[in-house]
């Protein structure tokens, strides 16, 4: 039950106050959306002036003066700070005992006035280790220590006192003290160093207007390299243990080739003057926008050896990705966190669209369809499916929605608006928003109205169609061909469901394709608006009776694709046939709906890899189908023993056409890394093994391929997995060789990955102590390789136990270490028992959050899911 704030209205019944008051805060961690509109609309006008004082230490302290206006001083006011220890509060002048629960700290009526008002707040804090507020890190191989901040959706609290909402910007003066070694990064570039006793003195000038989660601050021993070849100056950050795998040349040229593409496509020069990303070790996400200073998790960005393409590319459209936010949510910024789904789309979409267009990865679109997309249109598929557009009743449910449909499905409907209303009508309005709100809040609706003036367009009706309601719509191709030529054609759109009945309109390609000599060749393509449940395609009346019909051609639409009969078998049987990467993606993509949905035996499908994997020379494609081969893998571990038989038979087929075509690729490291990735997902069998522990002894060379240390701890896991004889040495000896935090994070998932009971039990412990010393890194490693595929009977020892504590678990942890936990640790077996398990755990489980209960609900769909597969599979 909430308890609320007392203080707060006895300090009114003090003030004599006798006008209706604001209900009072609740007394949690969060703060409400209807909390926050109450605070904007008395607050306006923010000046921060913040003074830190960094040691290198677990805890630091600081001091923050607010400015602002207050238009009613009536009622009392609360600011933001997380756990701190406050020393002094003064208000207006005069000092105050801070009325503070450890979330939030209320400021008086009587000690407020209408207007300016002053507010100075003394205090000291912990440094935070899971990846929130102000972050530090201990450098496991020299003992340097960094730190660096992260405030989305709503943590800056947790660094100093703030209204930490996006809709109350302000402005940032930051002075920061440290050891004499460190360097600083914040959203504006330094004016002052001084060398202070024992240490030294930074002064950063005024910034401009930000919201609290955009602006930020990061300070420790961090090796620089500097680039000022372009309009605007370029640094880039990382640890001194690491910089040598860092490729600063690639950096700098993705982000220059950014910063020219987005100054001309939105027609608004870069704000914020100079642009720094730094490499940050124990990071939440994948990146992270701050204004001028956007910061990298080194887990997905270091790499001990010459990146691949793969790793640029992705290198390049995460630069892209928060480039686009520079603009679009740090300039222009929404107003409550139901708008985070915008922001993230918008820059998934224009992330996509600078890499394909600025950088030498012409074909980010395929790579786009093939990964964001599909996972938009399982998310899409899902029990939990919800629309684009949510309510956030307040900051506890701010990352509730914040998935595949938020980034992907966003963004496939942003690509979608643009077929629909043109490309330079799109930009003309993506433009005129920027301008208008340019260093404000906005809306969706004011988004939407801006393209929709550039397009003379209402576009309320498509807004409700496809921002309002969830579920994804199948579209199938229904003709008839008389004397070789189409009589009659038209697509069809069904719903998702009878309980997600929209239909919408959309602008789609309809391709129509021939077998012949040369192979499956395009005859004639036409683009079509469609709506409703059917649309007739005159267009095509007359064109010759095709082998294959592809009703999204190009990808402009989000749709589900139901292939025709003929269709189908057409791309079941002639893969190798299809020119254009794209489309052999889109078939292939199918094909695994196919299996997903239990109509295409997933041993047919092992099968059609088997012929067509090896053959394949589109290097992003090959990524896409070895992605499908991992999970197809996974399906089978999970079967358990009854498909144990035909398990080990292909496994085998499918490590030697991988080590096949790891040797056949020694002139392309590019395919070569990719195919011995392959053999390390798929290798099992005692043969595979040992040649995995014979190319890490050295015993065996593969002409090419470097057993780099990423590569070394990838055979030492798998060997883990499967108790390879000496493994456990090999792992002690490899610690010992690699004392670097990388390594740690390795040793970790190589350790509990061993499929020993008396191991799983420790690393439970582990995983559940809430107070551990142990970086959250660290244990959302554990978690994530704790109970691999195949280990479903140690699974099953602690299962009970899991499920049982999960609302324990829920209630004491927050929502950062729940969505690692509710992804990895809920249990499921592939079996009707363990769906009925899950179904009773839903049914008692009624208080969980809204993100534990939907992973529990996803992971109880997807259980069924495999049982399913597992039944539809030919095997003999």
């Amino acid at each position: 039950m909430k308890k609320y704030l007392i203080a707060a209205a006895v300090t009114l019944a003090c003030a004599g106050v006798h006008a209706a008051a604001e209900a009072p805060r609740a007394e949690n961690a969060y703060l409400s959306q209807q909390d926050a509109a109450a605070r904007a609309a008395r607050v306006s006008n923010v000046d921060y002036t913040l003074a830190f004082a960094l040691t290198g230490k677990e805890s630091f302290s600081g001091t923050t003066t607010l400015n602002f206006d207050l238009s009613d001083a009536s009622q009392p006011l609360t600011i933001d700070l997380d756990k701190a220890s406050i020393s002094s509060i003064t208000v207006n002048g005069k000092a105050v005992t801070p009325h503070y629960n450890q979330w939030f700290i209320t400021l008086a009526a009587q000690d407020l006035v209408a207007g300016r008002n002053t507010v100075t707040i003394a205090y000291t804090r912990l440094h935070s280790t899971n990846g929130e507020g102000l972050h530090r890190m201990v450098d496991p191989v020299d003992g340097r220590v960094y730190t660096y901040s992260h405030f989305e959706p709503a943590a800056a609290h947790q660094m100093f006192p703030v209204f930490d909402q996006p809709d109350l910007k302000g402005t940032y003066q930051v002075t920061v003290t440290t050891p004499v070694d460190w360097i600083v990064s914040s959203t504006t570039r330094e004016t002052g160093v001084q060398d202070i006793e024992g240490g030294k003195r930074w002064t950063f000038p005024r910034s401009k207007k930000l919201s609290p989660y955009n602006f930020s601050m990061h300070a420790g021993p961090y090796k620089v390299w500097e680039d000022n070849s372009g309009k605007y100056p370029m640094r880039l950050f990382a640890r001194q243990s690491v910089a040598a795998q860092v490729s600063p040349q690639d950096w700098f040229k993705y982000t220059r080739q950014g910063l020219a593409f987005f100054d001309e496509y939105f027609g608004i020069p870069y704000q914020f003057e100079k642009y720094d990303q730094l490499l940050v070790p124990d990071f939440l996400y994948g990146a992270m926008e701050n204004a001028g200073a956007i910061t990298f998790a080194e887990g997905r960005f270091l790499h001990k050896e010459e990146m691949t393409a793969a790793q640029k590319q992705s290198l390049a459209g995460v630069i892209m990705h928060e480039m686009a936010h520079q603009w679009f949510g740090d300039l222009v910024t929404m107003k409550w966190w139901n708008g985070l789904w915008l922001n993230e789309s918008f820059a998934s979409f224009m992330g996509t669209l600078a890499t394909a267009e600025a950088t030498e990865f012409t074909n980010a679109w395929q790579g786009f369809y093939s990964g964001g997309k599909q996972s938009a249109y399982v998310q899409d598929q899902r029990v939990t499916t919800h629309a684009i557009e949510t309510p956030v009743p307040s900051t506890a449910n701010a990352f509730d929605n914040i998935d595949a449909i938020t980034y992907s499905k966003g963004a496939s409907t942003l690509k979608q608006l643009r077929h629909l209303l043109g490309e330079e009508v799109f930009r003309q309005g993506v433009h005129n928003y920027l301008v208008k709100y340019q260093y404000r809040n906005a809306t969706l609706d004011d988004f939407i109205g801006s393209l929709g003036q550039a397009a003379q367009r209402d576009l309320s009706g498509w807004t409700r169609e496809w921002l309002y309601q969830a579920g994804v719509n199948t579209i199938a191709a229904d003709f008839s061909c008389a004397g070789g030529k189409i009589s009659a054609f038209t697509l069809r759109q069904s719903a998702a469901s009878k309980a997600l009945p929209a239909l919408r309109e959309q602008r789609v390609q309809i391709g129509l394709f021939q077998l012949g000599a040369q192979g499956l060749a395009l005859s004639k393509n036409v683009a079509v608006t469609y709506q409703g449940a059917a649309t007739a395609v005159p267009e095509l009346k007359g064109a010759v009776c095709p082998d294959l019909v592809y009703p999204n051609y190009q990808d402009w639409g989000f749709a589900q694709v139901q292939l025709d009969k003929k269709s189908f078998t057409t791309a079941q049987a002639s893969l190798s046939k299809v020119d254009d990467p794209l489309l052999r993606s889109m078939l292939w993509q199918s094909l695994w709906d196919g299996v997903r949905a239990a109509k295409l035996p997933l041993n047919e499908f092992l099968q059609t890899v088997l012929v067509n994997a090896p053959t394949e020379q589109d290097y992003t494609l090959l990524g896409d189908v070895v992605g499908k081969l991992h999970l197809s893998m996974d399906y089978l571990n999970a079967m358990g023993p009854s498909v144990a038989a035909y398990k080990a038979k292909v496994g085998v087929q499918l490590e030697r056409m991988a080590f096949a075509a790891t040797q056949a690729a020694s002139a392309d490291k590019n395919f070569q890394r990719r195919w011995f990735g392959t053999y390390l997902d798929v290798a099992s069998s005692p043969a595979a093994l040992k040649q995995l522990a014979d190319i890490l002894a050295g015993k065996l060379v593969v002409p090419g391929l470097n057993v780099s240390q990423d590569v070394r701890w990838d055979i030492i896991n798998r060997l883990n997995r499967y108790a390879y004889a000496g493994s456990a040495e090999l792992l002690a000896a490899e610690q010992d060789r690699d004392k670097t935090d990388s390594g740690q994070q390795a040793a970790i998932a190589a350790t509990v990955v061993r499929p020993d009971a008396k191991v799983k039990t420790e690393w439970l412990a582990a995983i559940a102590d809430l107070q551990t010393k142990l970086p959250f890194s660290k244990v959302r490693t554990a978690m994530n390789n704790l109970y691999p595929s195949e280990q479903g009977a140690l699974s099953e020892q602690t299962a009970a136990q899991r499920l049982a504590g999960l609302a324990a678990v829920d209630k004491a942890a927050g929502p950062v270490y729940m969505r690692a936990y509710g992804a990895a640790m809920i249990p499921a077996t592939c079996t009707p028992a363990s769906v009925q398990r899950l179904e009773s755990a839903i049914v008692k489980s009624k208080e969980l959050s809204t993100g534990t209960s939907r992973s529990l609900q996803v992971i109880k769909q997807e259980d069924a899911r495999c049982i399913a597969i597992k039944k539809a599979m030919t095997i003999h």
